[in-house]
């Protein structure tokens, strides 16, 4: 089993139920122990944002805010270079905690040893 985990969720409220399972994922590999880096890329980069997250909304979900909060909490949280610039998105704006790092941070940490990559 991997001891790394890097998940890259690409989707937003414009595809719900992928976007929460790989916000499920990572708060369930957290807890389970799993060294874990959460990547906000496309429209999954909004919820890098105060309050976005809590008007997402998915039936028989766990609540947006409470996923993020357990990644933050043990975890990585990082936000796409270019998808945080094209949608005027800076360091001041983001969640406390959150990073903004581009695709060679992304590959050094996906092909990292021991770790497995997910994207959503």
């Amino acid at each position: 089993m991997a001891k790394k985990l890097v998940i890259k969720v690409t989707a937003g409220a414009d595809a719900p139920e992928r976007c929460s399972q790989a916000f499920t994922v990572a708060a369930v590999a957290v807890a389970s122990g799993v060294d874990v880096s959460l990547w906000l890329t496309g429209e999954s980069a909004w919820f890098a944002l105060p309050g976005r997250a809590a008007e997402f909304e998915l039936p028989h979900a766990a609540p947006l805010p409470d996923l993020i909060d357990s990644v933050l909490a043990a975890g990585r949280l990082t936000l796409c270079t270019q998808c945080a610039a094209r949608r005027d998105i800076t360091e001041k704006d983001v969640i406390e905690g959150v990073r903004i790092a581009g695709a060679q941070v992304f590959v050094q940490e996906a092909l990292a040893e021991d770790t497995q990559a997910l994207v959503y």
